[in-house]
């Protein structure tokens, strides 16, 4: 069916009165973009073993769909992308194209760039000069070589060429980190700094090739009066724009919803305004795009809000067409014969020499070890989406042919694909090693147990935000008592999980500029405790990972880790969506692997103040001596009130033992009795020691957390007579499999319980044998 574009028709009226959807353009548009991204999903879930980044699934999808694969078929062609179709798609895909180098202005921080210092900029400038003279080399070659390459003048292919072999996909490469755990290295840092500057100055290139390029016009001119023009338009962006958009970013955190939405929708015509005027001007609509994403203020939430908005509907429903519109006219038979997959080759082999020795030259220079230099070289040659958008502008603009064009995107396919594992291959601070893993706890570290004054006790507090560090930070101070017990060294460690979307590299640059919120506290400093940070930025199935191997470098005693429910039935809804449920995992490895004590801190915003008033729990058990252990610590505040309260089994009830076999029962009870005696011989006349006989404790312990009396209950998380707790059902006990029996009712909202709760669990070494493998991971 032959149809003229001009009379399509935006929608059917339907089959049963004979309309075939997919001659018009809205049905057709929507069968385009399901396909599109069921195959790049499709495609992104097989590479996944294999540690790819999602734009290798997208770039190999479009290809798929074009004249290389199934586009060969008339028939699927005709069907599916018929040739009216194609202004269409690319229209709607150019919307996407446009808010995507939005997104990637926000992503960049240009104050982070001035702060990464020489380094950063010698790797970006050395890294984009050496591409850049090989590409002299690569344009020559090629016009000799492709039929119909040396009708563009060679100034426009040289400078085409050069930025095609010399850009670093940002994005890309921030999500390869991220996935390789490097974001929180050196390298990583530098390599980000490095990649950002490179991004600037590659926009800054294409923008002169294209002004270069563009239009049948002949007198030199008309290019001239492009650059100025394009100069101008920046100049106008600093100056005005920049303030502007700094007023509008603090009104929008300033002001409510209502006024929030119309300051969003008047960045989002900014943006739109923006790349009008750059089209106008003659270099390309997505310059002006990537500009204004450039000119918003990076210290604020507005940043943050705004990606929230608009990324997954760029990112997942839009951008993907871009990759099919560019997979349509890529085609990979272009390239045949000996000759032009040589060409191919060649070109790959002067591209990853050009980043990579660049790269590694300039590191070494910078007395950068060698092997993190050649790491460094390996990753400022992830190119990507950045990459298609320079090539198919190219092809748009007539200086690329379809075999240059085909070869061009083969390059940069093979470039990102070979980062991941040769940075794995050369660069490995994630690798799996053998070590014994030496299990801590809180007794072993009290300097009245080891008696020695060098005795140090040292937490690894783990905290989501700012939310947690008042009541980490009170936690902390009354675990403390330097004239008691031994000194203690603390480290923090910031929990940034990272995901596919981008706002997620915003929020790393964020946590790596402002480090742990709120957690220089002058009332640790007054007892001179001597504080570390850390930042800890990985997906959440091995955030776990990190956290195990601090604790376990840094000899840590005790792991605090939050308990992330407790926002559940917050009120405020951006806390709810920030600590999902996907926590639960970490806390539930955590509590498996790691290799010393670990306590869960359920705050109902009573630890925000310092507590006064706590209340240990004890049952028995070795989980419950180290609950006391933690209590014996909190005693020795002058203004803390603690108070054990012991529960007994009834006589005739525990007809059985304690546990199954009576020796265990011997071993334990003695070592509850001698716990429990050194307490109170410590601490006679200012704790308080209660004893209750109980059938069961589910009402005596509902009846401690209702009476608002402590403001802290601490309590061991199991490996207690079962006996106690066997009126407590697990579904009265919510998320027992993280808290236990007991410390999950205590969490429980159903029965309206105010005061905070701590459990504890000491390392349990009959479920991991002393010896065994821990997968230690970066530097932190």
């Amino acid at each position: 069916m032959v149809l003229n574009i001009t009379s399509i028709k935006t929608s059917s009226d339907g089959m049963w009165q004979g309309d075939n959807p997919l001659h018009y353009a809205f049905p057709l548009l929507i069968i385009q973009t399901t396909l599109v991204i069921f195959i790049s999903r499709l495609l992104s879930l097989f590479l996944k073993p294999l540690r790819q980044p999602k734009v290798i699934a997208e770039i190999l999808g479009g290809i798929l769909l074009g004249p290389s694969a199934l586009g060969r078929n008339k028939e699927f062609i005709l069907w599916i992308f018929p040739s009216w179709s194609t202004p269409i798609l690319e229209s709607v895909a150019s919307i996407g194209l446009l808010f995507f180098l939005f997104l990637v202005g926000l992503e960049l921080d240009l104050t982070s760039i001035r702060r990464s210092g020489r380094r950063a900029f010698g790797i970006a400038a050395s890294g984009i000069l050496l591409p850049f003279l090989f590409g002299i080399g690569i344009t020559f070659l090629l016009r000799k070589t492709v039929v119909g390459a040396d009708k563009v003048g060679y100034v426009q292919s040289l400078l085409f060429m050069g930025v095609s072999l010399s850009i670093t996909a940002f994005p890309v490469l921030a999500r390869i980190l991220a996935e390789l755990k490097l974001l929180t290295t050196q390298v990583g840092e530098t390599a980000m700094a490095a990649a950002a500057f490179n991004d600037i100055v590659a926009w800054v290139l294409l923008a002169l090739a294209v002004a270069l390029a563009g239009g049948s016009h002949k007198s030199p001119l008309v290019s001239l009066w492009v650059l100025l023009s394009g100069t101008g338009f920046i100049i106008f962006m600093v100056a005005v724009v920049r303030p502007m958009m700094k007023w509008v970013a603090s009104r929008c955190s300033n002001s409510g919803s209502n006024a929030e939405e119309g300051y969003i929708c008047l960045t989002l015509a900014g943006v739109m305004l923006s790349g009008f005027m750059t089209d106008l001007i003659g270099i390309h609509a997505i310059f002006g795009a990537f500009v204004f994403g450039l000119m918003i203020p990076k210290n604020g939430e507005f940043a943050g809000r705004l990606i929230r908005r608009i990324e997954d509907f760029v990112c997942g429903l839009l951008l993907p067409l871009y990759f099919a519109s560019s997979g349509l006219k890529t085609d990979v038979n272009k390239i045949h014969g000996i000759k032009a997959w040589g060409l191919l080759v060649v070109v790959i082999m002067t591209a990853c020499t050009g980043k990579i020795l660049g790269t590694f030259l300039m590191g070494v220079l910078c007395m950068i070890p060698a092997q993190e230099s050649l790491a460094l070289g390996l990753l400022m040659n992830t190119k990507g989406l950045v990459e298609l958008i320079v090539l198919n502008i190219g092809k748009e603009k007539k200086v690329l042919n379809d075999e240059m064009f085909a070869i061009l995107v083969m390059m940069a396919l093979v470039t990102t694909f070979m980062t991941t594992p040769m940075v794995m291959a050369v660069y490995k601070p994630a690798r799996n090693i053998y070590s014994i893993v030496h299990h801590r706890s809180l007794k072993e570290s009290s300097s009245h147990y080891l008696q020695t004054l060098k005795a140090e006790l040292r937490v690894l507090a783990c905290v989501h935000g700012s939310r947690n560090s008042p009541s980490m930070i009170n936690l902390i101070y009354s675990i403390q008592s330097p004239n008691t017990y031994s000194n203690m060294k603390l480290y923090i460690m910031h929990l940034v999980e990272l995901t596919e979307r981008s706002s997620s590299i915003v929020m790393v640059q964020q946590a790596r500029k402002n480090g742990v919120p709120s957690f220089e506290s002058a009332v640790l400093k007054a007892n001179k405790v001597k504080i570390r940070s850390s930042t800890a930025i990985s997906a959440l199935p091995t955030m776990h990972e990190d956290i195990c191997h601090v604790a376990d470098k840094k000899k840590a005693s005790i792991i605090i880790i939050p308990f992330h429910n407790q926002w559940r039935r917050g009120n405020i809804e951006e806390e709810v969506a920030d600590i999902g449920l996907g926590w639960e995992v970490v806390n539930q490895r955590v509590l498996t692997h790691a290799p010393c004590t670990v306590a869960l801190l359920v705050d109902r915003n009573v630890v925000a103040s310092i507590l006064k008033r706590i209340c240990v729990v004890f049952i028995g058990g070795p989980d419950n001596r180290e609950a006391l252990e933690l209590g014996s610590r909190m005693a020795a505040q002058p203004a803390t009130k603690v108070t054990i309260i012991r529960f007994l089994m009834q006589q005739g009830d525990n007809e059985n033992g304690l546990f199954k076999e009576p020796e265990v029962a011997d071993t334990e009870k003695e070592l509850d009795e001698i716990s429990l005696e050194e307490f109170k011989r410590r601490w006679e006349g200012e704790a308080e020691y209660l004893e209750k006989a109980t059938h069961g404790i589910k009402e005596e312990l509902l009846e401690i957390g209702q009476s608002n009396e402590f403001e802290l209950v601490i309590v061991g998380r199991g490996r207690f007579p079962k006996a106690f707790v066997s009126g407590i059902l697990e579904r009265e006990a919510q998320d027992s499999r993280e808290l236990g029996l007991v410390g999950g009712l205590l969490a429980s909202y159903d029965h309206g319980i105010g005061s905070s709760v701590l459990v504890v669990q000491k390392h349990d070494l009959a479920k991991e044998d002393q010896g065994r493998i821990m997968f230690t991971q970066h530097s932190v």
